[in-house]
């Protein structure tokens, strides 16, 4: 870790030395009404658009003009196999192989195909363990799935609580959960990387623990993927998913991944929805053979992609393949880390990092509680330029993207937020 200094010159010496500063030029950066790049700080909501995204996305609409449908298998990126352009890349940022590994659907939707997998409710156990503070969205599927099983959603939920007055989960509690309730509990579904404090939970250790009970563990890595190394194969997780529009900038709305373990790959008894898309790629198109399922993640799919998404998606994975995981958590934890830093260094009473101050336990999103705070402070901060992200009731939410966000952007922002708090 770097020896974070105070003063501007600390911040423009870093950006001189970053290897990965030529990279913010390859982003459209929002500008103010006078002109001016804003501090883009919401990555961990909506990642920016890379400059070469349009050329991708016009390439396929170009192929679409020039050869309507034989544009299957005559475009230059042939779209029968488009997703396949996305496989190896994808599994590298995720730390899977390229088998675990699949772009369909969307998040909430990947979760459910999921669930009719990995959710495998008994008389006896049926229960579903969450984070208590998971994304709404999770919550409201697992809810919903318990529902579909004929199950009370609120007997069947099992929540992982912070304990009184702190923000952050603490894993002796999530061992007396499973100490308590382990024989009720069927799935375990986490959120890799809780969207409001930033925590970035240790995926094997929960995974161990809840196969230890007899339970199969899947986690939401929506606010992992592109941000943290997640190892989700090492992690021996049996399923994850994650969006593409976040650190992955794909666009909002966009497809999603998701990560099957490979020792579910050839189980073609397991219970699953299935489409067209999951059916056998050599015989796919004799249109009446008997469903022949593919292996591997593939096996989950059910439609043909949509092509204009997966581009924008193959524009993104470019550059990260370029770049690799690693170089961008390495200066992820050196960007945050100064973060950090100067907001400690205001020394003030209001002010409180919820987010895990180990970088091992987080990615580069903090969450800066501010104490007798409103959203008018979030508002205050936009008006100066800043496109942070406010929580309900009294938290920003700001993450440092290292693929385009510098030391000087942080150094700024820290002083805007001073100036504010001060008036």
């Amino acid at each position: 870790m770097l020896n974070y200094k105070l003063g501007l010159d600390f911040a423009l010496e870093q950006d001189q030395k970053d290897e990965l500063s030529e990279y913010r030029n390859q982003f459209h950066i929002p500008k103010n009404e006078q002109g001016k790049d804003v501090i883009y700080m919401t990555g961990n909501s909506l990642g920016l658009q890379p400059k070469t995204t349009k050329k991708y996305i016009n390439q396929e609409l170009e192929d679409w003009a020039n050869l309507g449908v034989e544009g299957h298998t005559e475009a230059k990126n042939p779209w029968l196999k488009y997703h396949e352009f996305l496989t190896e890349s994808m599994a590298d940022i995720v730390g899977a192989k390229p088998i675990e590994v699949v772009v369909m659907n969307t998040l909430t939707a990947n979760l459910h195909f999921m669930m009719v997998s990995f959710y495998q409710p008994t008389k006896t156990r049926y229960k579903i363990l969450i984070e208590a503070d998971a994304f709404p969205s999770d919550k409201y599927a697992v809810e919903s799935q318990l529902r579909h099983h004929g199950f009370d959603d609120k007997e069947g939920l099992i929540l992982w609580k912070a304990r009184k007055d702190e923000e952050l989960t603490n894993y002796n509690d999530l061992e007396t959960i499973f100490k308590e309730h382990g024989h009720e509990i069927a799935l375990v579904m986490i959120g890799g990387v809780n969207y409001y404090t930033g925590q970035y939970f240790d995926l094997k250790r929960i995974t161990k623990l809840g196969h230890k009970h007899g339970c199969l563990v899947g986690f939401d890595c929506a606010h992992g993927a592109g941000n943290v190394e997640l190892n989700l194969h090492d992690s021996g997780a049996d399923f994850a998913i994650w969006c593409t529009y976040k650190y992955l900038n794909s666009g909002p709305g966009s497809l999603a991944g998701c990560f099957v373990h490979e020792r579910h790959a050839y189980n073609k008894n397991l219970n699953r929805f299935t489409g067209w898309w999951s059916h056998n790629k050599q015989t796919r198109f004799r249109m009446r053979d008997e469903f022949d399922q593919l292996s591997g993640a593939e096996g989950w799919q059910l439609s043909n992609p949509p092509i204009l998404s997966m581009a924008a998606i193959k524009a993104s994975l470019d550059m990260f393949h370029e770049v690799g995981i690693k170089k961008l958590v390495e200066k992820s934890k050196n960007l945050t880390g100064y973060f950090e830093f100067l907001i400690n260094q205001l020394n003030n009473k209001y002010i409180k990092i919820i987010t895990p101050s180990n970088p091992e336990e987080r990615g580069c999103q903090l969450s800066i509680q501010v104490k007798n705070a409103d959203k008018s402070l979030h508002h205050k901060l936009t008006e100066a330029g800043v496109i942070s992200d406010w929580r309900e009731p009294d938290v920003i939410r700001c993450a440092p993207v290292p693929l385009y966000n510098s030391f000087q952007d942080v150094y700024h922002l820290v002083n805007k937020l001073k100036t504010i708090l001060n008036e």
